[in-house]
This record gives C-alpha cells, structure tokens and sequence, in this order.
C-alpha cells in the first residue's frame, strides 16, 4: 500500500471537524489505531508524513504531530531520527503482555478488539480442554474440582477471577508448555474479557444459566476423560459469550468493556474499571 493509499484509508469518507484542535488530534490518533487494528498498517511500516497527513486532513502540522506525540507515548508508534515515524512492534520483546503494552493500550481504546481476543480463546481454550481431559493428572483433576468448586461458590455477578481462575486450570493440566505459556502471558488480556462476560451476561438470567451450565458440562468432560466433548464445550463456552455480546450490542445495549487502569489497579484492588463503554 502506497502513502497515498495509506491517507485515505485514515480519513475514510468522514470530514475532520474543526474546532477543539486537542479533539481533533483525538480523533485522528484513534483513526490511525484503527488502520494499524485492521491489517492497514503493519508493525515496522512507515506512517505518511506530517506534511502528507495534514495536507490531506486539511488540519495543521501542528495537530497532526499532537496525534503521533500521542500515539508515540502509548508506545504504538516509534520516531527514528531522520526516518519518521514507524509501527511498533505490539508485542514486547519479553514475550509478556504487560498491563500497559502497544497491544492493551490498543485493546482499551477500540471496542472491536474484545471480539479479537474472543476468537483467541476459542480457538486456544477449546485444545487445552481437549488436551486436559487427555492428559490431566490426579493432581490436575483436585486443581481443577477445586477451581470449579469456588467459582460454584462465589456470586456470579463478581465471580470473574473463580471463572478465569477455573480455565486456567484447565489450561495448566494440557501439559502443554507453549499453550500453557501464551495463555499466561495473555492472562490481563484474558481476564477482561471474562470481566466482559460477567459485567454484561451474568445479571441475565437466562444467559447466566447457560454460562452456568456450560461450566458444569466443560468440568464433567475433563473428569470424565472425554477430549472430543470437551473441546466442544470449551469452544461453544466462548462463541456463546461472544455472541451474546455482539447481539446486546447490535439491539442498541451498551457492552460494559472492563479497562485496565493506568497503574494497575482500581479501588477494588482488581486492576480494572468498568467505566468504559463501548460506542
């Protein structure tokens, strides 16, 4: 894709309003996000010029370096002296995906992403279920019934770390060393979607005795030695919930998105708010 093709996918059809030059400079970051989000920009591409953007944009240089200053200190894009500026790279060198990495700070700020990592734990959760009722140990087993005991136990309107915490026993009992680690290094990530889940499912009757009930069925498979059923549930467990979400969304309720605050932590000591919405 060519710098010119590249602008235009920025500023799509819609007009830049003039006025607030702080909002303005909002608004074109986000839309920048979102190019990078949706493939437009890759990790290591250089992003058009000052001059290029503002020309297009119809907006000062001015702004339009507020926009990258932006983009630059939530570490999605990178400044090379003499070069311009370029996507970084979304995922730490270290392999961990810290609360405040490129890939969070792009997961907070763009609703769509709740459904990207969604379709991660269908995929990854569904194998290790299908692994643990292969592979699990008696030890696993007691990790797993105590797991699943808690979160039976815990109200289900604030039950989100028993219901992590009951996957990620599963997950530990695939004894699958690489499954097991980019699940654990994706646990904040993971953690808020099931925020998501029981923010905005669980006061539902209806959908929290199919959450409910999904939980039992995934438990009584993995005990049960059954892999096949086991990876069914898993994977029906989360497409349930993402497209729960999707259809409260499409019927004009808004999807309660649970965020990492900038340190960390929330009064609650949980490390997340539920203060965002999505649009």
């Amino acid at each position: 894709m060519d710098q010119s093709q590249t602008i235009t996918r920025v500023t799509g059809q819609t007009t830049i309003h003039t006025g607030n030059p702080m909002a303005i400079s909002q608004e074109i970051s986000y839309r920048l996000e979102r190019l990078i989000l949706d493939g437009g920009l890759a990790p290591g591409q250089k992003i058009p010029s000052e001059r290029q953007l503002a020309a297009r944009l119809r907006v000062s240089r001015a702004i339009i370096r507020e926009a990258l200053h932006e983009l630059q200190g939530r570490g999605v894009i990178e400044t090379r002296h003499g070069k311009g500026s370029f996507v970084a790279s979304l995922v730490p060198e270290t392999g961990e995906f810290e609360e405040q990495s490129p890939l969070m700070q792009l997961y907070e700020g763009h609703p769509r992403t709740l459904y990207d990592l969604l379709e991660v734990r269908e995929q990854l959760e569904g194998q290790a279920a299908f692994l643990a009722a292969q592979r699990a140990t008696s030890l696993d087993r007691h990790r797993i019934t105590k797991a699943f005991r808690a979160l039976e136990d815990t109200d289900p309107l604030s039950n989100a770390k028993p219901d992590h915490g009951f996957h990620q026993a599963i997950v530990e009992a695939s004894h699958n060393p690489v499954l097991v680690h980019l699940l654990s290094g994706l646990k904040s990530m993971m953690l808020l979607t099931v925020h998501a889940a029981v923010a905005n499912l669980n006061p539902r009757e209806e959908m929290r005795k199919t959450i409910v009930r999904q939980h039992r069925q995934l438990y009584d498979a993995i005990m049960n030695c059954k892999p096949a059923a086991a990876q069914k549930v898993a994977t029906a467990h989360v497409r349930f919930v993402s497209d729960a979400l999707k259809d409260m969304e499409q019927q004009g309720s808004k999807v309660i998105r649970a965020q990492l605050m900038p340190n960390g932590r929330n009064p609650d000591q949980s490390g997340i708010d539920f203060g965002r919405h999505s649009p």
